[in-house]
């Protein structure tokens, strides 16, 4: 059996008597040498630090144990922690957490924040743009002394520099520190020292969330973007799920994968986009919204390298000779599969795949109301053609 201890950092005098027995019983412990230098001279146990990698040592932990290991973690193993991983890994039968109180209960309990109100991301082994949001509250926890001031110049960099920033350091210890400001004071002007030990309370300002179809103007664009009103039907069709991986092709803006992130959680994304302008400013947009979504060349040249995806959006390219066959011959038995066309070359394309695949086929039209001197008139948008389909589950998957 693995027993996962949370410890805090007030070490051994915060901890619960079963923690305490568990750890003054145990031969052998693992953990960092930070949570290791935690335990004082009632643990006899041996203390193995993780080697790096990591990994291959959660993978083999019980190799020859004779009895139960044990292993310390901070706060909750189970938030953001090594106690997932050992579960995944061994299963849950074979792990015991015994958790101690998270960084992020900690944090909320000092400003006075509802835990249930935030959201808690991650830095330890997310980059730090995957931070930045349009509003709200977070608490971050920081890979290391550099997050703060990190998080500090991407919310300045992207609108966010009002946003109010604390940063906790050893929370629950008897060196227990807090400082506050906000994200423009903090990039331009970080503090010389910040432990390692830190966690960042963030409320996002100004406050510009929105859960439904984003506004083409909140994208940066040369014009290559799926209108809001199309992008709306377009997600409606890709019908995204927690945790799936879709494969913008033809990205433009990159505003589809944008949107199939931020409609659900773990929801990522890989745009492919031939221009190296548009690569930049799908970047932009990307480290704006704190999205997951990968940049990647022309489609489909780049479908080499990349994960299998759960669902394809084609919204530039379907001309080009052989994309739409790449793109079904990446797509898995019971995928889906959206196109876009506003040509009559591209429509001729998914004509000729719909007659052999079946699916939807639609034609969106739609008309603003604009000025026509005095008055008002329609003013029509370019008519889309759209066809969607899923995969045929079974033994080939192949087209009729």
């Amino acid at each position: 059996m693995i027993v996962v201890v949370g410890i805090g950092a007030d070490g051994i005098s915060g901890l619960s008597p079963s923690s305490r027995a568990e750890l003054t019983g145990a031969t052998v412990v693992y953990g960092s040498r930070r949570q290791l230098e935690l335990l004082d001279g009632s643990v006899t146990a041996e203390r193995r630090p993780w080697p790096s990698p990591m990994l291959p040592a959660l993978q083999t932990i019980l190799n020859g144990a004779d009895g139960d290991v044990h292993v310390v973690a901070s706060g909750d193993p189970l938030l953001h922690g090594v106690g997932n991983t050992l579960i995944r890994l061994h299963g849950p039968d074979r792990v015991t957490v015994l958790p101690h109180l998270s960084s992020v209960t900690l944090a909320c309990s000092r400003l006075g924040w509802s835990t249930t109100d935030i959201e808690v991301i991650s830095l330890v082994t997310a980059e730090p743009d995957s931070a930045v949001r349009r509003g709200g509250r977070a608490i971050v926890l920081s890979a290391d002394r550099a997050s703060p001031a990190r998080l500090a110049r991407l919310l300045a960099d992207t609108g966010r520099g009002d946003s109010e920033m604390t940063v906790l350091e050893q929370l629950g210890g008897p060196g227990e520190s807090r400082r506050s400001s906000t994200a423009r004071e903090w990039a331009v002007r970080p503090p010389e020292m910040v432990d390692n030990l830190n966690v960042i309370a963030v409320r996002y300002l100004p406050d510009e969330r929105r859960f439904a179809t984003l506004p083409d103007g909140d994208f940066l664009h040369d014009g290559q973007i799926t209108k809001q009103s199309v992008r709306a039907v377009s997600l409606a069709a890709l019908a995204p799920r927690p945790g799936e991986l879709l494969w913008d092709v033809g990205a433009g803006s990159g505003s589809i994968a944008i949107e199939w992130c931020r409609s659900g959680p773990g929801c990522r994304a890989i745009a492919f986009e031939r221009d190296e302008d548009r690569r930049d400013r799908i970047l932009l947009n990307v480290r704006a919204f704190g999205v997951p979504v990968e940049v990647m060349p022309a489609a489909p040249e780049s479908f080499g390298g990349a994960a299998a995806p759960a669902a394809i959006f084609v919204g530039g390219g379907l001309s080009r000779p052989g994309l739409m066959d790449s793109c079904w011959e990446a797509l898995s038995a019971g995928g889906r599969l959206v196109a876009n066309a506003v040509t009559v070359e591209s429509e001729a394309v998914l004509a000729q795949w719909f007659s052999r695949a079946g699916g939807e086929l639609r034609r969106l039209q739609h008309y603003r109301g604009e000025p026509v001197g005095s008055l008002t008139g329609w003013r029509p948008a370019m008519p889309v053609t759209q066809w969607s389909v899923v995969k045929p589950t079974g033994r080939t998957g192949s087209v009729r």
